[in-house]
């Protein structure tokens, strides 16, 4: 396999830790994203949209992060991912969706860039604007994950899976941010397991062959 991937892009670290959990040897193709290189003739040819991540198995390519996901979860069953039961299968993509959703394609770079470039904001705008979005997403993960019963050491029970995978990187983002994460002391806590795992160590972008 060989991973298109950039090592802020949250997106591209959720595969990273799908790939790790379920321990998957792949190619790192770095992908400068904040140097424009996605939109060279090479990877233009490889993704039109793009965007990081893309996944190339067997010659053939792979978009979206969560579709990606769903795909290593379907030909690489264990460890699981996603729960088997229907409502917990339903729960388990929703938490995630929160994050990939709702937060996510609101703070984006692309999103950062036309605020600033485009619509003239400011450095103090853009950074209030992310930090609302955060807040506002987490508010909603915050009360679902402190009160419902499929809580467990992870967003669902005691083994790290599709919920984990899409929020660590979006924590990740939030603490670049300076988001105040006080208020949502259940979500710190399930970030904290997931890094003490060695999948979740590897997949940080601190961990990744183009870090800066």
């Amino acid at each position: 396999m060989k991973l298109y991937s950039y090592f802020r892009s949250s997106a591209a670290y959720r595969v990273r830790i799908g790939l790790a959990l379920k321990g998957i040897d792949y190619e790192y193709i770095p992908v400068h994203i904040a140097r424009s290189s996605q939109f060279e003739p090479e990877f233009d040819a490889i993704n039109p949209q793009h965007l990081v991540p893309v996944l190339e198995d067997g010659g053939r390519r792979l978009y979206q992060s969560l579709a990606i996901l769903q795909y290593l979860d379907e030909t690489h069953p264990e460890p699981r991912l996603l729960p088997q039961e229907p409502l917990a299968r339903n729960r388990v993509r929703s938490l995630a969706l929160i994050s990939a959703c709702e937060i996510h394609p609101l703070n984006n770079l692309r999103v950062l860039k036309y605020l600033t470039e485009v619509l003239n904001i400011t450095e103090e705008q853009k950074l209030a604007w992310y930090r609302h979005w955060v807040s506002t997403g987490f508010t909603a993960l915050e009360r679902r994950l402190a009160s419902e019963p499929g809580t467990g050491i992870y967003c669902h029970g005691d083994t790290p899976g599709f919920a984990d995978v899409v929020l660590v990187p979006q924590v990740a983002n939030a603490r670049r941010f300076q988001v105040d994460l006080t208020p949502f002391p259940t979500i710190v806590r399930i970030d904290a397991a997931c890094n003490a795992l060695d999948a979740f160590r590897q997949a940080a972008p601190a961990a990744q062959p183009d870090a800066e």
